[in-house]
């Protein structure tokens, strides 16, 4: 595993609070300077505030990014925050770009982000693991905030893990959602939430969410992500079980995460 520099760190990020999370965590371990290269209507524009530079692209503006790590003396950088799908449909590729995705057979996440990887490497830039700095934001098995749960809630959160690691094998999805040994819906390019909704209105209330990473993960992107979002977008389509693979799942802003749960009688639950 290379070994982060505290010099300066890259950051490519995306949206939600996940970019904002790392830059908190980058600062307390001694990064002495953070750049972002920041997505029209993806990146949060609070992220301009605590970085030492930013730069905002289009998806798809591959070497004008890369341009901009090398003006500004970066080695090494980080993918925090997602892209969401339907801005990948209206990408606009420079020459890079569309050079890229010629080369790639497969439009999954791991194989179009391990190329971005590829390209940067190139240039001489290393890209991080997802997780850096960031592992006390993993929890283990057990539940971590909410409700107690029943032996029956138990066995739909370990069948959950078991449907989620083989979609994700298979680049469908990393999140399903299930009821009583029942699979209501799996994640695909609609993204977590969408997932959610469709299961949470077919099981009509006491659903289980699942999230895993797949098998042989790429700890440099596509990491699964826990945040108040999830909380909120579950507790709203009727599923008050969310289970994660213990760690192996990025919990932000835990201390809502944890409000949320008690409030809407949600519980947090990573499984093993």
């Amino acid at each position: 595993m290379t070994t982060p520099r505290l010099d300066c760190i890259a950051l490519i990020a995306g949206n939600g609070i996940y970019p904002e999370t790392f830059v908190r965590h980058a600062r307390q371990a001694g990064v002495k300077r953070l750049v972002a290269a920041a997505f029209e209507k993806e990146t949060r524009p609070e992220l301009a505030q605590q970085v030492d530079a930013i730069e905002w692209f289009r998806v798809g503006q591959l070497s004008k990014m890369i341009r901009f790590f090398q003006k500004q003396e970066v080695t090494q950088a980080v993918m925090v925050g997602q892209i969401a799908p339907r801005n990948l449909f209206d990408l606009r590729p420079d020459m890079r770009t569309l050079m890229l995705l010629a080369r790639v057979k497969k439009r999954n996440a791991e194989s179009l982000f391990g190329a971005i990887a590829d390209e940067l490497a190139s240039e001489g830039i290393t890209l991080l693991p997802a997780t850096t700095f960031l592992d006390d934001l993993m929890p283990g098995a057990g539940v971590v905030a909410g409700p107690k749960l029943k032996n029956r809630r138990w066995d739909d959160a370990r069948y959950g893990l078991e449907i989620a690691k083989e979609t994700s094998r298979l680049d469908i999805g990393q999140t399903v959602v299930v009821k009583n040994g029942t699979v209501l819906a799996v994640e695909a390019f609609e993204g977590t939430n969408e997932a959610v909704k469709r299961g949470g209105a077919l099981g009509r209330g006491g659903a289980t969410l699942v999230k895993v990473s797949k098998p042989n993960q790429d700890m440099r992107f596509d990491v699964p992500v826990i945040g108040p979002v999830t909380i909120e977008t579950a507790a709203a389509a009727g599923v008050d079980v969310v289970a994660f693979e213990a760690g192996r799942t990025l919990i932000l802003d835990k201390a809502e995460v944890e409000r949320l749960c008690r409030q809407v009688g949600v519980t947090l639950l990573g499984v093993s």
